[in-house]
């Protein structure tokens, strides 16, 4: 462990976080807002907002596929994205929904700086963000894909997403 300079629980919580907020929306499966977390935890992400019918912890399926990023990355429920949207906003933040949809960002060419403060909500498996919800959104983020399918599973959209927003940060980082 020593090795690889993993933080222990007490260490993460007082590191800096980039000012990014992951919104799950209506998520099915608890295992993947499991994975989530532990997505955020890889990138040192500030939080994770759970709305709807979203599971959220403590959940022992979350606990299953978070390997203890349950305890580490802070997170918050809603009763739906509007509030948590409502929430981020007054917070200063910019909200994108990753989704496919008119006028969107391809992810290649989205551009933010580390200090910038973004959320990016994730929908339903099945049925993505909700209409009503992209419509809160300042914008759309789209991964691109060139297979027949041109649908990802959540977790691992999430971590190509975060990823490209936690990228700058790793600039320099073991050169």
């Amino acid at each position: 462990m020593e090795e690889l300079e993993r933080k222990t629980v007490e260490e993460f919580k007082q590191s800096e976080k980039a000012t990014v907020i992951v919104v799950l929306e209506n998520v099915r499966s608890a295992y993947n807002v499991g994975s989530v977390l532990r997505t955020a935890d890889a990138f040192l992400l500030q939080a994770v907002y759970t709305t709807g019918y979203t599971a959220h912890p403590p959940h022992r399926q979350i606990q299953k596929t978070a390997l203890g990023a349950d305890e580490t990355v802070t997170s918050k429920h809603f009763a739906n994205a509007a509030e948590a949207i409502a929430e981020l906003r007054a917070e200063g933040f910019t909200i994108y929904a990753i989704e496919q949809a008119e006028n969107s960002v391809s992810l290649q060419h989205f551009q933010a700086a580390p200090t910038d403060k973004i959320a990016v909500v994730f929908g339903n498996e099945v049925t993505g963000v909700e209409q009503s919800t992209i419509l809160l959104c300042d914008g759309c983020i789209e991964i691109p894909q060139l297979g027949m399918k041109h649908s990802l599973n959540i977790s691992v959209a999430a971590g190509i997403v975060l990823w490209k927003l936690s990228e700058p940060r790793f600039v320099g980082l073991n050169d």
